[in-house]
């Protein structure tokens, strides 16, 4: 059941909230320069059968808004996942070494996509809305020493693809193509502001 819009108070008051922990969306939400709070939502991620990387990423990031609405009603929050293509086939956040080794391998030479999905999401104000930026990326034809060697010196085990491209991980690359650069580091910042002053939550 849809909640009654709220009117009782402007949408520019509420409260901003980044329905995630991770510290890569933390910080590049910081950048705006307005306050929040990060809660962990609580989310099964694991695909559906047959769910493509854009769908999953998705469902995700709606899933994972709407939930820490239903705690904080009143507030806009922000969902969003990130998903690794590689050809149709979803590539996660690998946890290990060795997941990370196996992904690095069979990403080499190829392009992959990397879908970062947002979602903002007020039950008061009956607001939601959701996109998705896709961001192509073609990867370096690797040697087994340069994966073990990135891998080594930045650990991105809970980073989709095993790719911290902020970091070391622009040395994996051949190209990116995108229109907005922060999109692959896990929050498209254009699409955020655009979503969240829609919402109501004033940034500038």
């Amino acid at each position: 059941m849809t909640p009654a819009p709220d009117t009782s108070s402007p949408a520019s008051s509420r409260a901003l909230i980044l329905g995630s922990t991770s510290r890569y969306r933390h910080a590049l939400l910081s950048r705006l320069g307005v306050p929040f709070e990060a809660v962990a939502p609580n989310v099964d991620e694991t695909p559906g059968p047959g769910e493509k990387p854009a769908d999953l990423a998705l469902r995700l990031a709606l899933a994972k808004a709407r939930d820490v609405a239903r705690v904080h009603p009143q507030a806009v929050v922000i969902g969003s996942d990130q998903v690794a293509d590689l050809h149709g086939e979803p590539l996660g956040k690998p946890g290990t070494h060795e997941r990370a080794v196996a992904q690095l391998r069979r990403m080499r030479g190829q392009t992959v996509v990397f879908q970062t999905a947002l979602a903002v999401v007020c039950l008061a104000t009956g607001f939601e809305r959701s996109d998705i930026a896709a961001v192509r990326v073609v990867f370096r034809d690797l040697s087994d020493d340069e994966i073990e060697h990135y891998l080594h010196a930045e650990q991105p085990y809970d980073c989709a693809g095993s790719a911290k491209s902020e970091g070391l991980g622009i040395a994996l690359l051949e190209r990116i193509d995108n229109d907005d650069p922060t999109a692959l580091v896990g929050l498209p910042l254009i699409r955020t502001c655009h979503m969240i002053r829609a919402a109501g939550v004033k940034i500038l």
